[in-house]
């Protein structure tokens, strides 16, 4: 969980210093996004690849390295004296953090006997629910109190002990061989880091160019799909490929990754938003949005617990349905949201949202890998994890995209009320201008009452975009149910016919 929590932090953490960051390196806000962008195209990359560096590697000496790499690629981002140097030291950063998750879920699921493993999944999954929650406000406090550089610096303690605990306690299983002799798939992965990162860029700068309005955007997402189509033919066709694809003939692995990448754009669309929607219209500081967000840990807390000692006992289908249904019900608690609301309406549907978080997390993962083989394990959980991660940018673009979008219809739906002819327009007009001309004189008047008027307008627009974005994605928290049918709850077998390697 050390590892994976460091790993989780790192992603969000940097989120609210951009503005410093670029201040500091002397770069535009623009060009500080890359400093998130570069981390999650290389860590995007190694995901899917982890269960095969695990098997040529060793697990334990794999995830040694990866913390270690992950540990001192903080301590240049901490030390990057230009933009470049710490984009640079982020691709290293991203790239070692990319094996962190699915080798620690590897390790923990193959350790303990299905019975047990919810409880041990429930363990590990505080460290991935709480460290998104706690990166922005760490990032927020640390930043205006000391320096954005910090923010990388407190990763080497963690590192450190993580370190001498993986090397004091994780041991590789007795079936876990080495394949030292195995060749690597140079043409799989070239397809994979080309189809990887020209998608991950078109998701995270998309909006700034108005998607299908660039040129390079059409051509990034041409590329993608040729390099993704190519990529899939490789790696069913080769003997040794760099992901196995073949482990998705199992059944729960499909249903599974399937449904954490629809969760992924749930989460962190709403993680997204919120801070976004206290910021710009409540008008809360980085800092303060951060303690109305923060509360969704206490809940999530709470339900891993519980979530822990039920999976076993309940059907890991019901306590995910109870999980998507309490996701649901927060989102559209969201939704009922107003410019005059207090922070009790933001922290208790955040509570509720974090409640679900145990339903969700713990028997999904548990029930996707419990009909995989155990060697497989390194395979089936790097390909979930890139699902969640590929859900989660899909997510923010795809929320941030639609409240722009989303306030502009509601803009012009709204503005065409106010004409001349609707007597409380045009009563308003005049009572705003009388009130301004005897302010600043007649000449202004008219023009202050209007500037005002449009400027009510634009924030009603904006919060219905809000309330849009939140509903959408309570929706899209009930589309996931009926796929649950496809899970089968069965106590896990040795899969003979899932293919490893060829």
């Amino acid at each position: 969980m050390l590892a994976t929590f460091m790993e989780v932090l790192d992603t969000s953490v940097a989120t609210v210093s951009l503005p410093h960051i670029a201040g500091s390196l002397s770069a535009t806000t623009d060009e500080s996004t890359w400093v998130l962008t570069s981390y999650l195209i290389s860590n995007a990359i190694v995901l899917p690849s982890s269960g095969w560096l695990s098997s040529v590697l060793g697990r334990k000496r794999y995830q040694l390295l990866s913390v270690m790499l992950f540990t001192l690629a903080s301590m240049w981002c901490g030390a990057a004296t230009s933009l470049g140097m710490l984009v640079v030291a982020r691709v290293v950063q991203g790239a070692a953090g990319g094996g962190l998750q699915p080798v620690s879920q590897a390790v923990l699921l193959e350790s303990f006997p299905v019975n047990k493993r919810g409880q041990a999944m429930a363990v590990y999954g505080m460290g991935i629910i709480v460290s998104p929650l706690l990166g922005p406000l760490m990032g927020g406090w640390i930043t205006d109190n000391y320096s954005w550089r910090w923010i990388f610096y407190i990763n080497v303690p963690v590192g450190i002990l993580a370190l001498i605990m993986i090397s004091t306690f994780v041991e590789d299983p007795p079936y876990l061989k080495r394949n030292k002799g195995t060749r690597i798939d140079y043409m799989g992965l070239g397809f994979l880091a080309i189809a990887l990162t020209c998608l991950q860029v078109t998701l995270d700068k998309g909006q700034e160019v108005d998607w299908f309005g660039a040129v390079w955007v059409r051509w990034f997402l041409a590329i993608a799909a040729v390099a993704l189509v190519a990529f899939v033919i490789r790696e069913l066709r080769t003997s040794a490929p760099i992901v196995n694809l073949r482990i998705f003939v199992d059944r729960n692995l499909a249903t599974g990754t399937f449904l954490i990448g629809i969760l992924g754009i749930i989460i962190y669309g709403t993680t997204t938003l919120l801070p976004l929607f206290l910021q710009d219209l409540i008008g809360y500081t980085a800092y303060n949005s951060g303690l109305a967000v923060a509360p969704r840990g206490f809940g999530a807390i709470a339900s891993m617990m519980i979530a822990g000692k039920l999976i076993g006992k309940w059907d890991e289908r019901l306590l995910i349905t109870i999980g998507v249904i309490i996701r649901g019900i927060s989102l559209l608690m969201l939704g009922h949201l107003n410019l005059e609301m207090g922070m009790a309406n933001v922290v208790w549907p955040n509570i509720i949202n974090g409640f679900a978080n145990g339903f969700l997390f713990v028997p999904l993962t548990t029930l996707t890998m419990k009909t995989l083989p155990r060697e497989l394990m390194g395979a089936g959980t790097g390909l979930y994890n890139l699902l969640r991660n590929m859900g989660a940018s899909f997510g923010i673009s795809m929320v941030t995209t639609l409240l722009v979008r989303g306030e502009q219809k509601h803009q012009t739906n709204q503005g065409a009320h106010l004409t001349a002819t609707n007597p409380l327009y045009w009563n308003r007009v005049q009572q705003l201008s009388h009130y301004f001309a005897a302010q600043s004189g007649p000449a202004t008047g008219r023009v202050e009452a209007l500037g005002l008027i449009y400027q009510h307008l634009k924030q009603q627009a904006m919060l219905l975009s809000y309330i849009d974005d939140f509903r959408l994605l309570g929706y899209l928290s009930f589309f996931c149910i009926p796929f649950l049918f496809f899970f089968k709850n069965t106590e896990k077998t040795d899969r003979k016919n899932v293919v490893v390697g060829h």
